[in-house]
């Protein structure tokens, strides 16, 4: 059966994965968002279903006003004897720590720290012996992939962190994971940067210490020069063999705006690219080392794609996303509806602003909501970070009611249209296509357009950091404000290389 990448659309970056008990499971980084580490389920690592978080409590990992792309950086699933391990990095407080649950579907353990510094920390159980790797700098000041054994019940090092490969000549190396496959420990990591120069690169060994020989020609994968091509920064992967006997590399890559515009919105996603071993032991990627939009893969699946997100048919647990940590007694969250409860904190600071929103998973959409607001301000936006952000709102001034578009770029605070409202209560209306965010407002049956925001100045080329774009419900000021009748619609996508 054929499948079309990306099999995980939207902001979810640094997939690893891990097999148990007939099923695939997945994690992904989640830095300034809350709850932490987005958890997949899949039977077939086509489709994948979200079914949590690993980090849901406020004493597991610290947000409090973090910068964005701070926080939770590339996690590690791994199981063994029974019990699943989330390892990470919070990157702000240079702590690596690892988590772990008996019951996938439940409540995760309190971290446990290990005294080992870098980031993308992995682990690699080995008979009795529990291997932590990351990337940084070991006790001889030598950088590069850094290992240590550590005690897994207590996280303590029983060995010295040492250097056991330097890459194949990569900047930002990184991404280590290890794999025991047919006797030999294969080292893969990635680097290049999470960038347009994203790779995956490994080596092999016959001990668990080295010394590592790099695979002769790598990288294995990447489409750093891959052109006329939209997607890019293929990179930072994970190792899986599923139940037919075939491997594959569970990658983070991202879509290009256009073909002529390299900037990404989306925020890095998941694909998936098929491996295979030579007789040497040495192994490859896709067809010539690059990733493609569609591969073949075994068994019998239909790869389904979710289009439209109500209120009513997604789950605020699951789906939906807090800027750090929240402070809950400002969300009232239904069925049909979500009352939001404003405070002085704005979308500008990097701080807990009321907000709570889902990821943008394709670029062609239209997004409404009806809002009725009291006093102050509520709306929605789309949202990359502080310094760059559309918000369409609803005001409170003292002659009534206005809405107002404002386009946030570079710290620049614009506000682009501003009309007077006959009530507080407005359709919020967002079209999008992979340029442009198109905005307007209906009061009273009338419908007004707002005005339009270029997507590129969403972008990370511009914004910098690892985030993409999320789509989001806010309300600021002492007041109360309803949203009701959320339709968020994706337009049908083909991958096309002439994006636009």
């Amino acid at each position: 059966m054929k499948y079309i990448n990306p099999v995980v659309r939207g902001f979810y970056p640094d997939p690893s994965v891990t097999y148990a008990n007939g099923k695939y499971y997945m994690v992904n980084s989640s830095f300034q968002y809350f709850p932490g580490v987005p958890l997949f389920e899949s039977g077939d690592l086509v489709n994948w279903k979200q079914i949590g978080y690993v980090l849901t409590r406020k004493n597991q990992v610290m947000l409090e006003k973090i910068n964005s792309s701070g926080g939770v950086f590339a996690p590690t699933i791994r199981f063994h004897e029974g019990r699943f391990y989330m390892v990470t990095t919070n990157d702000t407080t240079h702590q690596n720590f690892y988590v772990y649950t008996d019951d996938i579907y439940g409540e995760w353990s309190d971290p446990v720290y290990v005294d080992q510094g870098g980031i993308d920390p992995s682990l690699l159980f080995d008979g009795e012996h529990t291997y932590f790797i990351s990337n940084g700098t070991d006790q001889n000041g030598n950088s590069g992939v850094i290992q240590c054994e550590i005690d897994i019940k207590t996280g303590r090092k029983l060995t010295p962190g040492v250097c056991i490969w330097q890459g194949s000549g990569g900047r930002y190396l990184e991404s280590p994971h290890m794999y025991k496959i047919n006797g030999e420990y294969y080292l893969m990591a990635a680097e290049g940067g999470t960038e347009y120069g994203h790779m995956v690169t490994y080596a092999r060994s016959k001990s668990v210490w080295g010394p590592f020989e790099g695979y002769p020609k790598n990288p294995v994968l990447t489409n750093r020069n891959k052109a006329p091509e939209i997607m890019q920064g293929i990179g930072h992967g994970d190792l899986i063999q599923d139940v037919h006997g075939d491997w594959h590399i569970l990658c983070l890559g991202f879509r290009q705006i256009h073909i002529w515009q390299p900037y990404h919105t989306l925020g890095r996603e998941v694909f998936m690219i098929p491996v295979q071993f030579g007789e040497d032991g040495w192994f490859t990627a896709g067809k010539d080392g690059t990733a493609d939009w569609e591969y073949e893969n075994a068994g019998s699946f239909v790869q389904e794609r979710r289009q439209l997100y109500t209120f009513e048919n997604t789950e605020w647990a699951i789906d939906w996303a807090y800027l750090r940590h929240p402070v809950m007694e400002n969300y009232e969250l239904g069925s049909g509806e979500a009352v939001l409860h404003g405070s002085s904190v704005t979308l500008d600071e990097a701080d807990t602003p009321t907000f709570i929103g889902l990821r943008q998973r394709d670029f062609n959409m239209v997004m409404e909501v009806e809002l009725s607001l009291d006093v102050g301000e509520a709306g929605i936006t789309v949202y990359s970070c502080e310094d760059e952000h559309y918000d369409a709102a609803l005001r409170k001034t003292d002659e009534g009611y206005e809405i107002i578009l404002r386009l946030n770029i570079g710290g620049v605070h614009h506000e682009q249209t501003v009309l007077p409202a006959s009530s507080g209560k407005a359709r919020l209306i967002i079209h999008a296509d992979s340029l442009n965010y198109y905005f307007s407002a209906e009061v009273q049956g009338k419908k007004a357009d707002l005005g339009v925001g270029r997507s590129k100045y969403l972008s990370s080329e511009v914004c910098g950091g690892f985030t993409g774009v999320m789509l989001g419900l806010y309300a600021v000021g002492e007041n109360t404000a309803r949203f009701s009748g959320l339709r968020l619609e994706y337009l049908p996508w083909k991958p096309e290389r002439w994006n636009g």
